[in-house]
């Protein structure tokens, strides 16, 4: 009885760990909305970001790479290692940031996650062969109810471009559901795919950004400012929200871990309210409602993403 007893306490310990850990990941990946978006109100441009997170995670993650093999990328390989970088690397934060200079928070924080979701749900289904379960019609109803509900009130004279932001928004969702399906069809590691890309990134931009970049509108801003930025694109964006997700999977099982990415819109629109000083609409809400729902609802059957974050 004692064993049994400790036993349960055990079990019930690590899933509170693992909840605490998808918890963390949520944060984490709906600040990178948030900041992102507050970046753009602050006239840096994607380029910007692009240098604070990839060198940034870059040199965070190079000595688990280099323990890992840096001959083979920590079993990734070179040249897989440089088709996931062009997925997730400076060109999905090129079209993720940047779409924040046309739209609001709202709309980058609920078009990305729901396209990542119904682009490898389409991947799914007509390549890898899933069946298109009534959980899944469901959920995919939902998430293009809320996408549409949110496109339609998007486009004001406070901002006639947003149309634009959205066709951003939907490639970088696009970008991050090719690197879902890699992940999954080549059975990567999510940390050894994301110290891949970022050391890959990193290498290909740092020189580019010094040779033909400039820095001047990093040096312009506070010091408190630039560090912050940092901290939430190059160590929790980059690295230590993968690091979380990937714990809370390995503690809570795939199928429970993979709702956390679902609930990562809901919690950037709440915490953009007083960090980006953005109050979504009542279209806005209901959509991101909707959206989100339906993530949840279409994330517990698809396997492609219970392996990697939003």
């Amino acid at each position: 009885m004692a064993e049994t007893d400790a036993a349960a306490q055990d079990a019930a310990r690590t899933r509170l760990i693992g909840i605490v850990f998808g918890l963390a990941a949520v944060v984490m990946w709906a600040l990178y909305f948030v900041y992102a978006r507050a970046a753009a109100q602050t006239g840096l441009k994607p380029i910007d970001l692009i240098l604070l997170r990839y060198p940034v995670a870059a040199l965070i993650l190079l000595p688990w790479l280099i323990r890992k093999g840096f001959g083979d990328l920590g079993g990734v390989g070179w040249g897989r290692g440089v088709v996931v970088a062009l997925f997730v690397g400076p060109l999905f934060l090129m079209f993720g940031a940047g779409g924040f200079h046309f739209a609001p928070l709202a709309h980058g924080a609920v078009m990305q996650p729901s396209t990542a979701a119904l682009v490898a749900t389409g991947v799914a289904i007509l390549v890898l062969g899933e069946k298109l379960t009534a959980a899944r019609i469901t959920g995919i109803a939902m998430v293009l109810g809320g996408i549409a509900l949110i496109s339609l009130t998007g486009t004001t004279e406070a901002a006639p471009d947003a149309w634009k932001g959205h066709l951003m928004f939907m490639v970088a969702g696009g970008c991050w559901a090719g690197f879902t399906i890699l992940v999954r069809v080549w059975r990567l590691g999510a940390i050894a795919a994301t110290a891949a890309a970022s050391v890959l990134s990193a290498i290909v931009m740092v020189p580019g950004v010094l040779l033909f970049g400039t820095f001047e509108r990093l040096a312009a801003l506070p010091i408190e400012t630039l560090i912050l930025q940092v901290t939430v694109h190059g160590l929790m964006a980059g690295v230590l929200a993968m690091v979380a997700y990937a714990r809370s999977v390995a503690m809570l099982g795939v199928g429970s871990a993979a709702l956390f990415p679902a609930v990562v819109p809901a919690v950037a629109l709440i915490l953009g309210i007083p960090l980006a000083g953005e109050v979504p609409t009542a279209p806005e809400w209901l959509g991101a409602v909707l959206a989100t729902t339906g993530l949840a609802v279409a994330l517990g059957g698809i396997p492609g993403l219970r392996r990697v974050g939003a």
